[in-house]
């Protein structure tokens, strides 16, 4: 068996480096892009991305045509990452050289200097950008109590996973044409608003370069902000796909070991998967799980998302357990808010 990378991967990584040399002689330059973090008073996940951006500002005219294409879904995707770049990561008086990876992602651990709980920010540079500040949600020691939801079709109704409609919503569609899932918003600002410090935590299959949108979404639909866990399209290190539903479990694995004093209460739709990971991670790890709210999907989404108005069910290797946590389903955040309230209070 290789080591080596797959031929897919190998391939994207030397065309981003021809685009990158082209783009370096054309005046571009390093920028990182700070997505939010979290952590715990023992340590901190930095998370971030090094791309090229043009060096000369936009004209008027540039500017206002920009501010509208910058609203259709592929503008989002127009990134230039920069492979393997090296960042210094500071916080207070600690200094440490990483190395993003082949797509220019940072994703690093490092032990907390010292900051207290609440919104902090680390300072991020590389040897030729600019410094930024990447905000991170520093947990209590003492906080027992946090959400984790999916977003597409639990906080977006997006219509997926159907290819051609997911495509459509993500490269096409303007930002105010999509439509936030009724209720969401509001049941997640009163659990936080009960739990005060408590962090939410965003784990969706959608692509990084989504970011910018999701966070401009969820401001003007009133969704609490957090950290946002996503992944990338295109070739992996051992194929042409990244699977979703492991980049899910990974994500729900590496909180568990992060954040191991909460308890969360998990959203997500049954269009996809979420049920049967969900279930699959309150059976391993029951003491990590407090509920399961599912939003379920009307028969016009389920026949757009899987072609048949019956609700797919791929959860048949698990087993039973009695102890496991509730299990809620509804058909929003409206409907779902008084049977969690009901849960809750049961301990």
């Amino acid at each position: 068996m290789s080591n080596r990378p797959f031929i897919g991967a190998r391939a994207e990584e030397v065309m981003i480096r021809r685009i990158v040399a082209r783009l370096r002689k054309r005046g571009w330059v390093e920028t990182i892009t700070p997505y939010t973090g979290y952590g715990s008073t023992d340590q901190l996940r930095i998370l971030g991305r090094v791309v090229l951006t043009p060096r000369n500002p936009h004209t008027d005219l540039l500017r206002a045509a920009d501010k509208f294409l910058s609203q259709r879904g592929w503008r989002n995707f127009m990134a230039v990452p920069i492979p393997l770049a090296t960042v210094s990561v500071t916080s207070m008086d600690q200094t440490l050289e990483i190395q993003a990876d082949r797509t220019g992602h940072i994703d690093v651990r490092i032990k907390n200097p010292g900051l207290p709980a609440g919104l902090q920010h680390i300072d991020l540079r590389t040897p030729d950008s600019h410094l930024v500040q990447a905000p991170v949600h520093v947990v209590s020691d003492e906080t027992d109590f946090g959400l984790i939801s999916d977003i597409d079709d639990t906080v977006i109704s997006t219509w997926l996973p159907r290819p051609f409609i997911a495509a459509w919503n993500s490269l096409v569609v303007t930002e105010q044409a999509r439509e936030p899932v009724p209720g969401m918003a509001r049941l997640y600002q009163r659990l936080l608003a009960e739990h005060p410090g408590a962090p939410i935590i965003y784990v969706s299959t959608g692509a990084w370069n989504t970011y910018p949108f999701l966070q401009r979404f969820f401001k003007r639909h009133g969704l609490p902000l957090g950290p946002l866990l996503l992944t990338d399209w295109g070739p992996t290190n051992t194929g042409w796909f990244r699977s979703g539903p492991d980049h899910k479990r990974i994500a729900l694995r590496e909180l568990a070991r992060d954040l191991p004093k909460v308890r969360w209460v998990m959203f997500g739709d049954d269009g996809q998967h979420d049920p049967s990971l969900y279930s699959e991670f309150a059976n391993l790890q029951p003491e990590h799980v407090r509920a399961i709210a599912i939003r379920q999907l009307t028969q016009a989404q389920q026949v757009l998302a899987h072609g048949t108005a019956t609700v797919l069910h791929d959860d048949d290797h698990l087993q039973w357990q009695p102890d496991a946590p509730p299990e809620i389903r509804g058909a929003d955040g409206d409907d779902l808010s008084p049977k969690l309230t009901e849960v809750l209070a049961q301990g």
